[in-house]
């Protein structure tokens, strides 16, 4: 998988308006953007889908391995892929760090959107000029 310019990483990071949108079985539609909560760890982007392995986007990404984000002003192709294990722990930290506020933040935390995590890297890297 590609890495994130940092100065995109930061912004994206610093968000909270990440629309998500895999693309459809045809492979060439994306799909309607839905709006989801998504956190940086070890320079990397993660999402979860708060109702777990059963969300519509969830299993589109996982079908299909790319779509695109809308976040920060920026509208970036993306690919996605499962995550499971250890790596977990700190998404769980940086989703108290972040949304430490919301009454969303146990739900997003607990085993169903745990198991509905994904890995958020570019198809095609910004180049740090252009995305200024």
């Amino acid at each position: 998988m590609n890495t994130w310019p940092r100065n995109i990483l930061h912004r994206i990071a610093e968000a909270d308006d990440l629309h998500i949108a895999p693309l459809r079985a045809d492979g060439r539609t994306y799909g309607t953007p839905t709006w989801i909560w998504s956190v940086v760890v070890d320079d990397a982007l993660y999402v979860r889908a708060y109702n777990g392995t059963r969300s519509r986007w969830y299993q589109a990404a996982r079908q299909q391995k790319a779509g695109r984000i809308q976040v920060a002003g920026l509208t970036l192709d993306v690919a996605f892929a499962p995550v499971d294990g250890a790596v977990n722990d700190g998404i769980d930290e940086a989703y108290r760090a972040k949304y430490r506020s919301s009454p969303y933040l146990a739900p997003m935390i607990a085993a169903g959107p745990r198991a509905a995590t994904i890995q958020v890297s570019p198809l095609n890297p910004p180049s740090q000029e252009a995305s200024q």
